[in-house]
């Protein structure tokens, strides 16, 4: 068996990792692409390796000269790489494929070991590698009949994305028989290749010989292996964090990206914080039936949009401003402050970040579940001479709570000292009491140094919208604030969004319920497990200290390696302890955290 790897194209998405440079040469952490390809081939110990160059070709040859490749290889030049695609390049190789069995591989992949060794071992000779397709893939797709029959190439022009469950995406990696080539390609590449010309792409023929009753090639699905196709530097960034050699930097740089982690389709996230149950299918179906208007129009301005969360949380418009997020109403409502300020720790660090460090006045909770009560905050911040105090009610990391009759007390006290009070309920809506918020009309009204943040994303599910509200009888510090704000903070998706929410109270009624009920049976199997303690939270989510004599240091790491789970790690955020923070989702993908944990704790 040899293989063919087609790498005459310019690669102009990768911008300048390409001006100077063949695609398949932008590295990886270090490591070029053809440089690991042509190592894995090596040593799989095949006859021969076929390359195709075109845009700077012979940079590309004598870059492979110095690789210490073993496996004979030999070059074929496109010379018209910038006038031609990828079906040219192999027509150029098609004597080659009927000389022997043949691995087909585009350049501009990077896989893992496992990857080579699925294809090469299974004994059907004709193969095309697929995988599950995503949403974010471009490129041709494949839908399979029963015993992975091919029944359509799907090129990406013609994707349906309402039919994308349906689909596999090609890996551009293939095994052709010699035979297969000898009777099937070649003839239908020739072919196709005198009537549409030079500018098209091979999978085309694949596409036209997937046709007939007996095509002879099916699919080979992956499962779980990994590999990624690098077109942009995008790509290329998230190539370095899936295959970086080193687990701890790995898991670092996943960590660092902060979201976006549907570009890791296999990545199960229990770090970050939203509503596993809702929004509801008719809501989404809502805003999908009206995704061209929201795309091509504009959204409203401030004003409406505070008209909206004025209507949807029963406040006056001028007691309330809506957020990109309420990362952006923080940033805005604490650059209004001075004074000192009073802040509880461990808490979320976004208020303290947008503070001067030397106006901050910390209280740190010392019991072992870092629980505190409005009593506790009163005695300890009473003789502090604070201008400011932010409370995050329930907290984040602990999800301690504070009830709602204490917090009116606490909002009291802090009136009483003419103390600004921030509340942070961002999660309030998770808690076992019944309207437990402070968004109230008549609460607002009596207290104007209140203000009560709610992030829209954590408590409705809803984070890419990017939906934050605050509300609070201080109009002045509103209307300031809506000045200091972009007139067209939120998109139009995020304002039709509350545009429609009214009508779908009882679903989130619902949700919560839901949420509630797996909050309490995910502390419990939590509890079962040796090493673990749960900390009692009425958030979405669950903090728990981990026994360092009984849980290795490496579980983060072995958590992302080898369950592709994503956990919170919170040691940054006390002092001395190992603690997890754990996102509280739907039963399933909880059951899959519980048994990861048991597996490697159980080893």
């Amino acid at each position: 068996m040899q293989a063919v790897i087609l790498a005459a194209g310019m690669g102009k998405r990768l911008k300048e990792l390409t001006k100077n440079n063949t695609k398949c040469m932008v590295k990886v952490n270090g490591v070029s692409l053809i440089d690991r390809m042509l190592h894995q081939i090596d040593a799989v110990g095949l006859s021969r390796v076929i390359i195709v160059v075109g845009y700077e070709g012979q940079k590309l040859i004598d870059y492979i000269g110095t690789l210490n490749i073993h496996t004979p290889i030999e070059f074929i030049n496109n010379p018209i790489y910038d006038r031609t695609n990828n079906i040219y390049s192999l027509s150029l190789a098609k004597q080659w494929l009927c000389r022997e069995d043949t691995l087909l591989f585009e350049s501009d992949l990077i896989f893992e070991d496992s990857v080579l060794e699925t294809i090469i071992s299974d004994p059907r000779d004709t193969l095309a590698l697929v995988d599950k397709y995503e949403s974010w893939m471009d490129g041709t797709c494949l839908k399979l009949g029963e015993n992975d029959r091919i029944e359509a190439f799907v090129p990406g022009k013609r994707v349906s994305f309402s039919e994308r469950d349906e689909y596999f995406k090609t890996v551009n990696i293939y095994k052709f028989s010699k035979y297969f080539s000898e009777t099937h390609y070649v003839p239908f590449l020739e072919a196709y290749q005198c009537a549409l010309g030079q500018n098209e792409y091979y999978e085309q023929v694949l596409r036209v010989i997937a046709l007939l009753d007996n095509p002879g090639i099916v699919a080979k699905r992956l499962n779980g292996q990994r590999w990624y196709e690098i077109d942009d530097i995008q790509d290329l960034d998230i190539a370095e964090s899936i295959f970086s050699p080193d687990d701890d930097e790995k898991l670092s740089l996943i960590q660092k990206r902060y979201g976006g982690y549907w570009r890791y389709p296999k990545l199960l996230d229990f770090c970050y914080l939203v509503n596993p149950y809702f929004p509801p299918e008719r809501l989404k179906d809502e805003i999908k039936v009206n995704f061209d208007t929201l795309m091509t129009q504009y959204p409203s301005g401030m004003h409406i949009n505070s008209l909206l969360a004025a209507k949807n949380f029963g406040v006056h418009e001028e007691n309330i401003i809506v957020g990109n997020g309420a990362a952006e109403l923080i940033k805005s409502l604490m650059n209004s402050m001075s004074g000192k300020t009073g802040f509880i720790r461990p808490t979320f660090e976004e208020y303290p970040n947008r503070y001067p460090e030397s106006e901050q006045v910390v209280y740190k909770t010392e019991n072992p579940d870092y629980s505190y009560s409005a009593d506790d905050i009163i005695r300890y911040f009473a003789d502090k001479g604070i201008s400011n105090l932010i409370v995050i009610n329930p907290d984040n990391p602990s999800g301690n709570y504070i009830p709602k009759v204490d917090l009116i007390r606490l909002t009291a006290w802090c009136s009483e000292n003419k103390i600004k009070l921030v509340i942070d309920e961002s999660f309030v809506d998770f808690a076992d009491e019944p309207d437990s918020t402070m968004i109230s009309q008549e609460i607002l009204s009596a207290n104007p140094g209140l203000y009560v943040m709610k992030s829209i994303s954590k408590s409705y599910g809803v984070p890419g919208l990017r939906l934050g509200v605050l509300a609070s009888g201080d109009k002045a510090t509103l209307a300031e604030m809506k000045k200091d704000i972009s007139i067209w903070n939120i998109n139009s998706f995020a304002e039709f969004y509350m545009q429609i929410a009214e009508k779908y109270k009882s679903d989130y009624a619902e949700a919560l319920k839901k949420i509630r009920a797996e909050r309490n049976r995910f502390q419990n199997e939590l509890a079962k497990i040796r090493g673990l303690r749960v900390i009692p939270s009425q958030a979405n989510f669950v903090m728990v200290e981990t026994d360092k004599d009984i849980i290795p240091d490496e579980l983060l790491k072995k958590m992302m390696i080898n369950h592709n789970l994503l956990l919170k790690d919170l040691s940054s955020k006390t002092d001395g302890g190992h603690y997890l923070r754990l996102a509280v989702r739907n039963t399933e993908e909880n059951d899959i955290l519980l048994n990861a944990l048991k597996a490697e704790l159980l080893q």
